[in-house]
């Protein structure tokens, strides 16, 4: 029985024993990883694979090699986690050379908890299974099997997601101080959040085993040291990793059906395409460069080049491909602004922001030189900051968001502005689903690279959420909402600022059709006809103020 050490033969006959083929070369590389020395492990590998059924038998082999552990398995939902200890005693009951490892007649029996016959008596069965939502607390294991606890109705939006990576922190009181002790993640990523890429963070070592093969330059790009092994050449790029049960016409099907992002998240594993398809927003189409307070160029020409990124004096906390931009090109003169806009989404109690944004328009481009969130609801502080603020661009209008508070900040701030500066102030009411709206005010002008954004304004950004506690800080931050928005209701816990800068976008929207290269047109027209009349009209009065026989005609 020495051979059975090796988790690898034992697999070998879980599945004769089940009558399926041979393990596939993908299925043992799994397996040996499954059983090796480190303590916390991520696997992650396409739908289909076998990695649930692989863990079982593991658990079986365990408990065979030595039956006095104690395994704690932990999924989305109560129902999958009891499905994988079904399973798992149903091996223990079939397979013959396993009959000593049968629950007796005194031990626990049953498909949520049971223990294995020569196990000695303990609080802890020898497998149990819960849901990631269940009492964690007070169980106790020597080895934690946590499959596919991250889901799409468990990770959807921001706050769920920090939900679930503080239920999992529970793993680490659960786990007994053992050499033997091990935490094992089985899952398919759902976002560049998941929680898989987060625990890289904390010091687990992550595998992926994709359905397709990847080239070296692809892996640096999505997957780094962790799917180094399918790593191949381009001519293998692209080919089934598993052609023996997936072929590459199977998987073409799967790709149509499934569609790009859903093929990528649970064939490719690859989250870096499932973010670029669920947030639209992305910081590369900003053009980020100094405004001045009065005059900007007729037109900017937008271009995603090495040599036009922002370094690190400007903060970045979008996705692994964002980067800032300098512009490419500037045409045209330094003429003054269309005008100035201050969008205010007031804030009322707790923990929200009053959230404001400056914004500019010349020749249909957007201009932003000061945006940000102010704590202090209603207070005289933070009506006189909005008031300056005002000022200090030389806003000819202030739109506030009044869809809470029936009109109050209105009235409130209308005293204030007119003793530091008088100008209109108008309130908007939506009834559109705030994500939605956000996203289909801001795409399209993002898009056309029609945003300009001050580096100032973004420094700011981060510097003003530094008072927030550590796990806070970017929630608040107005690029990190930008960058990780859905149209998922609640897809984010704090929008204020984001919220601001698209009520004072969406001010300009019906004047953003003006073309930039006809303004610039219309304008030279516009000065070669003021020349050819101001020298007519030089020519007439000297012709009519000398002693000559011409006339003007």
């Amino acid at each position: 029985m020495e051979e059975l050490k090796d988790f690898r033969n034992f697999l070998f006959l879980v599945w004769k024993h089940l009558n399926l083929p041979e393990p596939t070369p993908i299925q043992y590389n799994i397996a040996d990883f499954m059983q090796g020395d480190e303590k916390r492990v991520i696997i992650e590998a396409f739908r289909g694979v076998g990695k649930s059924w692989i863990c079982s038998a593991y658990v079986v082999h365990q408990l065979f090699l030595n039956p006095s552990l104690n395994f704690l398995v932990v999924s989305a939902s109560k129902t999958r986690s009891d499905d994988f200890s079904t399973f798992t005693l149903r091996l223990i009951h079939e397979i013959p050379f396993l009959a000593h490892l049968k629950p007796t007649d005194k031990q626990r029996f049953s498909k949520i908890s049971f223990d294995v016959g020569p196990a000695p008596a303990s609080h802890a069965p020898s497998v149990k299974s819960l849901g990631i939502t269940s009492q964690l607390t007070g169980s106790r294991a020597d080895i934690i099997v946590a499959d596919d606890i991250e889901v799409a109705n468990n990770s959807a939006t921001q706050t769920m997601r920090e939900k679930l990576s503080e239920q999992v922190k529970e793993f680490d009181a659960i786990l007994k101080p053992e050499d033997s002790s091990k935490i094992i993640f089985l899952g398919t990523p759902q976002t560049e959040d998941s929680i898989y890429n987060k625990l890289q963070e904390r010091g687990y070592m992550a595998r992926i085993w994709p359905a397709k093969y990847v080239t070296p330059e692809k892996n640096a790009k999505s997957y780094n040291e962790a799917v180094k092994s399918l790593c191949v050449d381009a001519e293998k790029e692209g080919k089934a990793t598993e052609p023996t049960r997936f072929s590459d016409i199977d998987l073409l099907e799967r790709e149509m059906s499934y569609g790009r992002s859903g093929f990528a998240m649970q064939f490719m594993l690859d989250t870096r395409l499932s973010d670029t398809d669920r947030h639209p927003l992305k910081l590369n189409e900003l053009i980020v460069m100094d405004i001045d307070n009065e005059v900007a160029p007729e037109k900017l020409v937008w271009a995603q080049a090495p040599d036009l990124v922002w370094d690190g004096s400007v903060p970045n906390v979008g996705f692994g491909g964002d980067r800032y931009h300098r512009p490419f090109q500037t045409i045209g003169d330094h003429i003054p602004f269309t005008g100035s806009v201050l969008a205010i989404d007031p804030s009322g109690r707790g923990k929200d922001e009053t959230g404001y944004a400056v914004v500019k328009m010349l020749n249909g481009m957007l201009f932003v030189p000061d945006a940000g969130g102010l704590q202090g609801g209603y207070s005289d502080e933070t009506l006189k900051t909005l008031a300056m603020i005002a000022k200090n661009h030389s806003v000819n209008y202030v739109i506030v968001e009044s869809n809470f508070g029936d009109g109050m900040f209105n009235e409130i701030f209308k005293p204030v502005l007119g003793k530091i500066h008088p100008c209109s102030i108008e309130e908007v009411r939506h009834n559109i689903q705030k994500e939605k709206r956000i996203i289909d005010t801001l795409e399209p002008i993002m898009n056309q690279h029609r945003l300009i954004i001050s580096p100032d304004v973004i420094r700011k950004d981060f510097e003003t959420a530094q008072g927030y506690p550590p796990e806070l800080q970017l929630r608040y931050q107005l690029m990190y909402q930008m960058s990780r928005i859905t149209k998922d209701r609640g897809a984010i816990t704090h929008d204020d600022r984001l919220d601001a800068l698209s009520i004072g976008v969406n001010y300009w929207v019906e004047q953003m059709a003006q073309d930039m290269d006809t303004k610039i047109k219309d304008r030279k027209s516009e000065l070669i006809n003021k020349e050819l009349q101001d020298f007519t009209d030089a020519y007439y009065r000297r012709s009519k103020g000398s002693n000559s026989s011409l006339q003007w005609i």
